[in-house]
């Protein structure tokens, strides 16, 4: 029978923050002769979810069909050997007692996260192996490493296994994020004295899925196993820089190395290999920790300083305790300054209560990552907010847009009406400038005829007097001509200018209607008003710009009409001129007809009557002076 225990969904909360998040274990670390792991006394806090992540691991592969649940033996096996590890008592009725099932099966509300929290991590006290809880836990886990093609050994697979667990987040299930993998892969390659490839990774990370942006132990084994980012780099150079970053991150080695120490009782100077930890320095007989030969507990009241030369030995310093001291020869004058600096910074975090340098580094990523996915969602929540408010400015515009259609639509049956109205005009225009077309081509051909009965008929003396009665009329209408085009000139000044002023006010009124249009929703509403009156003054302007646009049209016709006058009179003059110089002493041709001088029109000569042009001429000035006319 399999029962429910999942590690994020039934964990209790007050077990959680009660007292017993931090599991108090050693200060010192030291190598077991017998098995060669570090051991763990008390003096160091460690946080509960340090012993959790590999208890996850533990219970995630059991859970072979990855249900969620694990069978009961297999609970109490696990639960067994966490005790044995952790030098705990156990009891397996606790685990019967707890896992109790009733007739429908498994109880929801009861899982292992409680049995373990209540049963097992409340009641450890310290003197365990931190490491074996490890190596247990990889043990059942390992054996999925079958499954992925990797190049690196067991036990360096193990270490990236416990790396992981360190800079994992604190949630199941256990994932790395992208900037603890960079982190440790920046680590590898400077304990490996390679240069960091940015651009490799920056390809690397965008492989990766924008929703994931993590990977799980197995995946963080295979990248390292696989050598993406230690191409060509021989297996040995690989698994020392991941036992380097292991000291560091796991085992808490601040610093390592050979130096050369003074002896307490025979004073010689003998080599040992020096360890360096938050709140230790150790020293071994060689580099493979064997046989430990002492250490000094650095607290708040350690020193340490540097020392003249003496005894033939250089690069000396010293370390001071409360209860003894270390003389030290380095091998040269840097390694003594950093192992100066690197113990005096152990002693200054002792005395201000810091943790090791690593651990606060990580305490601080997560806080800057917690402040930074803080300030998303209250970024998300403020987009959500401009979503909302968008939506609703969108349905106002879309209300507008269709006021806007439908104004549009009205427009454009105007604007019919308003085409099919000039249409109208334009065909009556047509007509009159048809009829005006055919009476001076009648007109022309009774000029012709005339001008040739007088040629046949003309007398010397009597046609000088006509010619000469004729040539001052001609030069008086030449006057009158030059006359109506100053008076057209004018006019049409009159009229640019207007047409200037109006542009001038359809201008303001456009700025005036846009910066109405750029008020708020509230002015909006005050000014719709205004800006239709506006529209309206526009649309009455229009069609005055229009009208003074034909009448400017119409006088420059004028003109063009006038000017045309003046040079068939200034033609005729040079004419008449012409005929007196070669008709001079004709007699006179007696022609029937009203002798008095013609009237010169806009339409030709005697085209029409006093009368009739007096008629047209009130017409034109009518329709001109109309305000509403848009022709």
């Amino acid at each position: 029978m399999k029962h429910s225990c999942r590690f994020c969904e039934e964990s209790s909360p007050q077990s959680r923050s009660q007292s017993h998040d931090s599991v108090d274990v050693t200060a010192v670390q030291r190598r077991s002769e017998s098995r060669g792991r570090w051991r763990v006394t008390a003096g160091e806090m460690v946080h509960r979810d340090e012993l959790l992540k590999p208890v996850w691991h533990a219970f995630a592969a059991l859970d072979v069909d990855r249900t969620g649940k694990v069978s009961k033996s297999q609970l109490k096996v696990l639960s067994q050997n966490l005790c044995t590890v952790l030098k705990i008592p156990h009891k397996t009725s606790d685990l019967e007692e707890h896992f109790k099932d009733d007739d429908e099966g498994p109880v929801s509300t009861q899982g292992y996260m409680p049995y373990l929290n209540h049963f097992i991590l409340d009641k450890v006290q310290g003197n365990f192996d931190l490491m074996e809880l490890n190596r247990m836990c990889w043990t059942l886990c390992s054996r999925k490493k079958a499954n992925f093609s990797i190049l690196i050994s067991d036990n360096d697979a193990f270490k990236v296994w416990c790396i992981f667990n360190f800079l994992s987040e604190e949630h199941y299930p256990l994932v790395i994020v992208i900037e603890e993998i960079e982190y440790f892969l920046r680590k590898l390659m400077e304990a490996i004295g390679s240069d960091w490839n940015e651009r490799r990774f920056v390809d690397y990370k965008a492989q990766l899925s924008p929703k994931k942006n993590c990977l799980r132990v197995w995946e963080l084994i295979e990248l390292v196993g696989m050598s993406y980012f230690t191409k060509g780099m021989e297996r040995q150079t690989i698994s020392m820089g991941i036992n380097e970053v292991f000291q560091e991150l796991i085992l808490n080695i601040l610093k390592q190395g050979y130096m050369t120490k003074k002896g307490h009782k025979r004073k010689n100077w003998t080599e040992r290999w020096f360890e360096l930890r938050p709140d230790s320095l150790s020293y071994y007989e060689s580099e493979d920790l064997l046989e430990q030969k002492g250490y000094i507990l650095l607290d708040r009241h350690c020193s340490v300083e540097s020392l003249p030369e003496k005894d033939g030995k250089k690069n000396l310093f010293i370390v001071k305790s409360a209860e003894k001291s270390l003389e030290i020869s380095a091998p040269d004058k840097k390694k003594r300054q950093e192992w100066i600096q690197a113990v005096q910074d152990c002693i200054n975090r002792l005395r201000h209560g810091l943790s090791a340098p690593h651990r606060e580094a990580r305490q601080r990523r997560k806080e800057l990552r917690s402040r930074l996915q803080a300030e998303q969602d209250q970024m998300e929540g403020k987009m959500k907010e401009l979503q909302l408010a968008n939506e609703r400015k969108q349905s106002q515009l879309e209300a507008m847009r269709k006021n806007l259609e439908e104004a549009a639509a009205k427009a454009a049956m105007e604007e019919q009406r308003r085409i099919r109205t000039q249409a109208d005009l334009q065909n009556r225009y047509r007509m009159d400038l048809e009829r005006e077309k055919m009476v001076r081509m009648q007109m022309e051909e009774q000029v012709a005829q005339k001008s040739s009965e007088l040629e046949q008929y003309l007398q010397r003396l009597q046609e000088l007097e006509d010619m000469y009665r004729r040539l001052e009329e001609a030069l008086e209408e030449e006057r009158q001509s030059r006359q109506d085009e100053e008076a057209l000139r004018k006019l049409q000044a009159r009229l640019l200018e207007e047409e200037v002023s109006k542009r001038a006010e359809l201008e303001q009124i456009h700025l005036q209607q846009q910066l109405a249009m750029s008020q708020t929703q509230m002015e909006k509403e005050q000014l719709e008003s205004q800006r239709l009156e506006q529209e309206r003054t526009l649309q009455a302007a229009m069609m005055q710009l229009e009208s003074l646009e034909r009448q400017r049209q119409g006088a420059l016709e004028q003109y063009e009409e006038v000017t045309k006058k003046l040079e068939q009179a200034t033609n005729r003059t040079r004419s008449w001129k012409d005929k007196v110089a070669q008709h001079e002493g004709l007699i006179r041709l007696i022609q029937p007809g009203n002798k008095g001088p013609q009237k010169m029109t806009n339409w030709g000569a005697a085209a029409f009557t006093e009368t009739e042009l007096n008629a047209r001429e009130r017409s034109w000035q009518e329709n001109k002076n109309k305000p509403g006319n848009a022709l």
